[in-house]
C-alpha cells in the first residue's frame, strides 16, 4: 500500500505558475505510475497528467499540454506537477493518484491510490 499527500495548492493570479507536491510513504514508491486529476466546481474529476514509473512515459490531457509538467523523483519519493500559465478554467481540488497494475492511463478507475488533494485557485 501506499499514502498519498498533496501539497503546493494556492490562490494565485492567471498567468501564474505554482507547483504542486505529492509525498508518497513505502519502499515500492518507485514500482507505482502515478498521476493528478482534478475537480473543479460542479464538475465530475478529471485526469490532468501521468507519468509511468521509471518516468519514460508520460500522458497529458490537451487542456494543459504545454503549460503543466509532470516529473517524479523515486529517491524522494515524490511526484510533482509543475503549473504555468494557469487559467481561471485550471480551479479546482487537485489530487494525486496511484497504481502498480496500470501503466499509464487517463482512467480515474484505473488508480487504487489517492491523496486528500490541495485547492488550486486561478482568479482572473
Amino acid at each position: 500500500q501506499v499514502q498519498l499527500v498533496e501539497s503546493g495548492g494556492g490562490l494565485v493570479q492567471a498567468g501564474g505558475s505554482l507547483r504542486l507536491s505529492c509525498a508518497a510513504s513505502g519502499r515500492t514508491f518507485s514500482s507505482y505510475t502515478m498521476a493528478w486529476f482534478r475537480q473543479g466546481p460542479g464538475k465530475e474529476r478529471e485526469f490532468v497528467a501521468a507519468k509511468n514509473w521509471s518516468g519514460g512515459w508520460t500522458l497529458y490531457a490537451d487542456s494543459v499540454k504545454g503549460r503543466f509538467t509532470i516529473s517524479r523523483d523515486n529517491a524522494k519519493n515524490t511526484v510533482y506537477l509543475q503549473m504555468n500559465n494557469l487559467k481561471p478554467e485550471d480551479t479546482g481540488v487537485y489530487y494525486c493518484a496511484a497504481d502498480r497494475k496500470v501503466f499509464v492511463s487517463r482512467g480515474r478507475s484505473e488508480y487504487d491510490y489517492w491523496g486528500q488533494g490541495t485547492q488550486v485557485t486561478v482568479s482572473s
